[in-house]
């Protein structure tokens, strides 16, 4: 007999992937030319030539056993300490290769991280509407329960009253995500001191450590006149969760890393604890080609300018439109609120101008829209007279 948790988890489908599948299948009849993908978070821009030229080169010339054999559980040695250099570089951390296990991209890496704080199912994570739906997922996988703030929807920065109403003596960590999937909203260095400062008291008074967990890999998809503040110069208890799908374009290659600094309560633990919370998810260590890649590549990034210009377009074309939304600093999607309530009747409208774009309920945050413009910057001049007809419908 099935797992009767897991049968039900089978039941509940993506809404991202379900369009994202509806789409691929309109294509075949109206063209794919006709049809404007606007659900999924697929990067639009090639990784460098480097990405290629080095696994070519280590293809050729490297020992096959070194290029396709086992690392270490936590990952190649001189990986990790080429990425504590380069955060070290970037953002003045006293890193060493010791604060650095390697992952499976950021969904392991938070998955490692919710099995290696939560206890027993009354420990939660509490994180902030709107949110990735499968951080619901991973504290199911991990035996806890995930605690929703709801949207400060003026800005969708932190709720600081309600937040403080919710940390208990059960909370374990706080999920932020900036650059925020679905809104693309950074969070401030006001508002990254203000959450410091919070659970340092919140600390003190609980008797026990409480993580941050940031979810960053969309760290370097930031725009003109927004700053992401690195979250472990702010709070100690910090676990950084970080995947090169984005920044690199190699989604589909799945390297990403936990970093946690030497100063954390439980820092001595905290490797051993991720090694054998890896072993609970039946892996063992991240493929070791595209560790060593990542490693001669970790100072690059694709041309993410493109993101910049289609956020323009696209932004200030939706808001000339009449549609509210509350401006992206980074990452690659737009969060407008729906002209009707049901934001799920929206997108099935949107439909009939083969646009796709994702209701906002399942990110926590009824009555809005994620659009993902990670897409040819012709394909949104193309798709904007559609959006306005749409729009016009309301009016």
């Amino acid at each position: 007999m099935l797992s009767k948790e897991i049968v039900e988890l089978s039941k509940q489908h993506s809404v991202i992937r379900d369009i994202f599948e509806f789409g691929m299948k309109r294509a075949k009849i109206v063209g794919v030319e006709n049809v404007f993908d606007f659900s999924i978070g697929n990067p639009s821009v090639p990784a460098p030539a480097k990405v290629d030229e080095e696994a070519i080169r280590m293809l050729q010339e490297e020992d096959p056993v070194a290029i396709h054999g086992y690392t270490s559980n936590a990952g190649v040695l001189e990986v990790r300490d080429a990425i504590a250099q380069s955060l070290n570089r970037r953002f003045q951390t006293h890193y060493t290769s010791a604060n650095i296990f390697m992952t499976i991209g950021a969904a392991a890496a938070l998955g490692i991280c919710f099995r290696t704080l939560i206890d027993n199912p009354e420990d939660e994570v509490i994180t902030f509407a709107p949110y990735f739906p499968e951080y619901q997922v991973y504290a199911q996988g991990a035996g806890g329960k995930l605690t929703v703030i709801p949207a400060e929807t003026s800005s969708f920065q932190i709720d600081f009253n309600k937040l403080e109403a919710a940390v208990n003596e059960h909370t374990k960590a706080v999920l932020i995500n900036s650059p925020n999937n679905p809104s693309g909203v950074v969070y401030s260095k006001e508002t990254i001191q203000k959450l410091a400062d919070l659970l340092e008291r919140k600390q003190k008074e609980i008797g026990h450590s409480i993580y941050i967990i940031t979810d960053e890999p969309y760290r370097e998809i930031v725009y003109r006149g927004f700053e992401v503040p690195y979250v472990p110069k702010y709070y100690k208890n910090t676990l950084v969760t970080y995947s090169f799908s984005k920044s690199l374009s190699l989604p589909g290659e799945r390297v990403g890393y936990i970093a946690v600094q030497s100063e954390a309560e439980d820092f001595e633990d905290l490797l051993p604890c991720f090694i054998a919370s890896a072993r609970l998810l039946s892996y063992v260590s991240v493929p070791a080609l595209y560790q060593k890649v990542i490693g001669k590549c970790v100072d690059m990034t694709a041309d993410l300018s493109i993101y910049q210009k289609n956020k323009d377009i696209f932004y200030q074309g939706l808001v000339d439109m009449g549609y509210e939304c509350v401006e992206p600093g980074g990452a690659f999607y737009l969060f407008p609120k729906a002209p009707e309530a049901d934001a799920g009747a929206f997108c099935e409208r949107a439909k009939k101008y083969d646009l796709l774009i994702v209701p906002g309920d399942s990110f926590g945050c009824p009555g809005y829209v994620r659009v993902s413009y990670c897409v040819p910057t012709q394909r949104i001049e193309k798709a904007l007279p559609l959006f306005k007809q749409l729009i016009e419908e309301y009016k």
